[in-house]
């Protein structure tokens, strides 16, 4: 009974760690989403300014949130091969709940009035240039709200492809090639997730062209595809330690019953 209840504790305690990374991770991608970096830049190299659409090129430019984003589904994979879709599928509502609740919190901190001395001690720039940190405030977090918005809509219908490519893949396979499955229901999932989210945020609730959308998302599905791949091994990494950490034969266990879940 006691070992039961030990092994009942580390499965419930397992679910919990995945989860808080999941959202964690997810959540930061919203708030720093916003930016633009540029990969030259970071590099150090020359713009690649590849003719594109028309007159437009095409450059290493991608939202920063991107950065950390395959941490998330690097995460929903893990949770999908022990807990299955449902257990994707639950931890997505969760988060969505969240960035959702944190879009209210981000109105009324917009909203709200600010105080003449915080105005005053951040009038100027470290050059001296005359500064109005509130409208910067309100600038970057009102942008944010437009991450937020088409992130929802972009991280439920991408997660929910996730999940059930991810399923049907270990179906396929017999539980073999876990890299098959995991980079598979990327390849398949963040094609959705990467135009979306841009289109929803920056199109139609920002000022982006749509050849704007076209070549950051391009960007960012290439970059995401790359790192997937890159970083398979964190994948059968997390998978031994999972093992390790329930006993191979109460997560042999776990993964048998996701998958016919």
């Amino acid at each position: 009974m006691a070992k039961d209840q030990t092994v009942s504790a580390k499965n419930h305690n397992l679910f919990i760690i995945l989860s808080a990374l999941f959202i964690t991770n997810a959540l930061m991608a919203e708030f720093i989403g916003v930016k633009i970096i540029s990969l030259e830049r970071i590099l150090r190299i020359k713009p690649l300014n590849i003719d594109f659409i028309g007159d437009s090129l095409l450059s290493l430019n991608m939202s920063v949130g991107v950065i950390i984003w395959p941490i998330v589904f690097i995460i929903s994979d893990v949770i999908n091969e022990y807990y299955g879709r449902k257990g994707v599928q639950k931890i997505s509502i969760l988060a969505s709940l969240l960035i959702a609740y944190s879009f209210i919190i981000v109105v009324f901190s917009t909203q709200s009035p600010p105080a003449d001395f915080w105005l005053e001690n951040n009038n100027v720039d470290p050059d001296g240039n005359v500064f109005n940190i509130n409208f910067a405030y309100n600038t970057i977090f009102r942008q944010g709200l437009g991450i937020i918005v088409g992130s929802i809509t972009a991280f439920l219908v991408g997660q929910l492809v996730d999940a059930y490519t991810f399923h049907y893949l270990r179906i396929l396979t017999n539980h073999k090639w876990l890299w098959l499955r995991a980079t598979g229901s990327t390849v398949v999932s963040q094609l959705v997730d990467s135009f979306l989210i841009l289109f929803i945020a920056f199109y139609l609730l920002g000022n982006w062209t749509f050849i704007q959308v076209l070549s950051v998302g391009l960007i960012q599905y290439i970059y995401k595809i790359f790192i997937a791949i890159l970083l398979t091994p964190v994948i059968y990494w997390m998978h031994f330690i999972i093992d390790k950490y329930l006993g191979k034969e109460k997560a042999h266990e776990m993964i048998e019953v996701a998958t016919n879940a």
